[in-house]
């Protein structure tokens, strides 16, 4: 029967196979670095995924919580606002400008925009947004009719 791995294969397979790892796990982790050495050939801020933000939405019985994680970015580089029953935050995380030859790159940058609508019964005048250490938590209290909404209901037992 004949061979289909060349012996450089052979040998790799027997080296992973003493260090316990399967022959396939090495093929894999050798078809990632092939496609990680052909793809950063291309990788330039045009081609690269845009930045977009993480976010937490949250609600208790006073208000609706919602934190983006910004890394890298301040206050100033973004925005929220509403637009009707939206909120939107947007702004862009900018790359530092550097003459040096980049041998690798995964931080993501560029523009973004994230969309929340938001259900009705919220105090809209009384919002707040907070920015700190590359977190922007941003604070919707319900209107005291809202929370009055809310009811817990007794559940019994036959």
């Amino acid at each position: 029967m004949r061979n289909l791995f060349p012996a450089l294969w052979s040998r790799a397979i027997e080296q992973a196979e003493r260090r316990g790892e399967a022959p396939l796990t090495l093929l894999q982790k050798e078809m990632n670095t092939l496609f990680d050495d052909f793809l950063q050939n291309f990788a330039t801020p045009e081609s690269a995924v845009n930045f977009i933000p993480s976010l937490d939405v949250r609600e208790n019985e006073k208000e609706i919580v919602i934190k983006a994680e910004l890394p890298g970015m301040d206050e100033k580089d973004v925005d929220v606002s509403l637009h009707g029953d939206a909120l939107i935050i947007s702004g862009e995380k900018k790359e530092e400008s550097s003459d040096a030859r980049a041998h690798r790159v995964e931080v993501k940058y560029g523009s973004f925009r994230r969309e929340i609508h938001l259900p009705q019964g919220l105090a809209l005048d009384k919002i707040e947004a907070v920015f700190s250490k590359g977190v922007l938590k941003i604070s919707l209290p319900k209107t005291p009719q809202e929370k009055e909404k809310t009811k817990k209901i007794d559940i019994k037992s036959k």
